[in-house]
């Protein structure tokens, strides 16, 4: 295995590194990893699109909500369909 040393990390990046080690529960080596693996397109595994990880993430009262607002756009206008 090849050992890397990254430097001059710029403040924002380093930010923005931590942020996604602790969105995806994994250490930062294994973040970095994982961010260059599928930049450079050399990812392990399944491809993912990042939507997975919404699955099932609303609450109820959010998933309501959602319903309310989108409930116009079910409404079907007889006048179009004629």
């Amino acid at each position: 295995m090849r050992h890397l040393t990254i430097r001059n990390v710029s403040p924002e990046l380093g930010l923005r590194l931590e942020e996604e080690k602790r969105r995806r529960g994994r250490s930062l080596n294994q973040t970095v990893l994982d961010v260059l693996s599928q930049a450079l397109g050399v990812e392990r595994g399944r491809r993912s699109n990042g939507l997975a990880q919404l699955a099932g993430s609303w609450s109820a009262a959010e998933h309501a909500e959602f319903e309310r607002a989108i409930a116009e756009t079910e409404q079907v206008d007889e006048e179009l369909w004629r």
